[in-house]
């Protein structure tokens, strides 16, 4: 199975993100879902909010916009250079006097909209915790750094919640808009929504992510040595220089990203550690495996038996290696979906059984818990060296069980 199908286990979790996806397919495709929506749209907009982190540090971001002067992009359709966008959230002060920033930028959140069919104003977006431009806490030094590659036709703020948490605990997490995989504005308010996906696209969209992660890392150190690398020179905010420990990197992704995941450890030695959030496997990591730590968080049980290129790549993984499952969960419940997405039903007209099928029966609370806990332990464990909550099974976590 391709890492970018869209139908069956690896449907995109964008479809159901927010109610620029929190309407989800489901509803939008079910008689009178839309017209809720309007109607909804008519009374009074709905606030979507996301769960505040866990860690200590309050949290800054920047976006930048980056350029690969040494790769065409192949999907393009000109002879351009390949262009990406990315945010970094990280520990900061004096957050006061800066904005928090939106959970995804304005037009692409319109594109989202109309992608949809949406009337504007039926919601307003959510705002994230981490506010734009602030100051880096310098205080502990250098800090372990996590990229996060999202699932086919997903913004990079898919895991808003995983990648607050992960910051507010002293990470630098890095997230990586693919373009042409998922809807990405750049500077100036352009806009590139997703190439169709088919098989002439999938494979390339697929080579493009694992070159962009690759890129992105070199990006990191030339940030980290005091360059500026924002394609327009934007000011960037205090304190990134030196802060990044480039010798501890991890990354994560969800569907699609937890496959980019594997094939760019396999492809790039940099990344030390890599977290699977229900995703699939491709490319020739498949046969030849890992040597360094790499967990996968299950929404399905049977995962490894659906996917027989991810049961082989199981059984030729020859670091630390774990695989875990919440209960009544769904693919989109390892995203931003989870929450958003029951906020957003009632006035959407999602019926009980609808928002089932899109984030399962776990309450969102208890799913959070999940998501905050356990990419967290996994880090820690492999990039910090300490923690105990993947011992074992943890009567903290009932719904998680460790699969064999």
């Amino acid at each position: 199975m391709s890492p970018h199908a869209k139908t069956g286990l690896l449907a995109c979790a964008a479809a159901v993100l927010t109610v620029v996806t929190a309407a989800a397919e489901v509803a939008i495709n079910t008689p009178g879902a839309h017209g809720a929506a309007v109607a909804q749209a008519a009374r009074a907009p709905l606030q979507l909010t996301l769960p505040a982190p866990t860690g200590q540090y309050r949290l800054g971001t920047v976006s930048l916009h980056l350029v690969d002067p040494s790769r065409p992009d192949a999907l393009a359709g000109s002879p351009a250079r390949r262009e990406l966008m990315i945010s970094l959230t990280y520990p900061a002060r004096d957050v006061s006097r800066h904005p928090s920033a939106p959970w995804i930028s304005p037009k692409a959140g319109a594109e989202y909209l109309r992608e949809q069919g949406l009337p504007p104003g039926a919601v307003l977006l959510p705002v994230t915790h981490a506010h734009e431009g602030a100051p880096a806490d310098r205080r502990h030094g250098r800090l372990p750094v996590v990229l996060y590659s999202p699932g086919n036709n997903a913004p990079r703020s898919t895991n808003t919640i995983v990648v607050e948490d992960l910051a507010s605990r002293g990470y630098v997490v890095v997230t990586i808009g693919h373009t042409y995989d998922g809807v990405v504005e750049f500077p100036g308010g352009r806009v590139v929504p997703p190439a169709p996906d088919g098989p002439a696209t999938g494979p390339v969209i697929f080579r493009e992510r694992v070159a962009d992660t690759r890129f992105v890392l070199d990006t990191l150190a030339v940030l980290d040595a005091g360059g500026n690398p924002d394609a327009g020179h934007r000011p960037l905010p205090s304190g990134l220089r030196g802060l990044l420990d480039l010798g501890r990197v991890g990354m994560f992704g969800h569907s699609a990203g937890g496959a980019t995941v594997a094939s760019a450890m396999f492809e790039d030695r940099r990344i030390k550690a890599g977290l699977s959030l229900d995703g699939p496997i491709a490319g020739p990591v498949v046969t030849a495996g890992l040597k360094r730590p790499y967990m996968l968080m299950s929404a399905t049980k049977a995962l490894r038996e659906e996917l027989p290129d991810l049961a082989t790549f199981w059984s030729k993984l020859k670091g630390w290696k774990l695989n875990i499952r919440s209960r009544d969960v769904a693919h989109g419940s390892y995203t931003d979906a989870e929450v958003l997405t029951a906020q957003a039903a009632r006035p959407l007209g999602l019926t009980e059984s609808e928002l089932a099928a899109q984030i399962g029966t776990l309450a969102p609370e208890r799913v959070t818990a999940i998501q905050q806990a356990y990419p967290a332990a996994f880090f820690d464990l492999h990039l910090r060296h300490r923690g105990h909550l993947l011992d074992g099974p943890s009567p903290r976590f009932p719904e998680v069980t460790f699969v064999p």
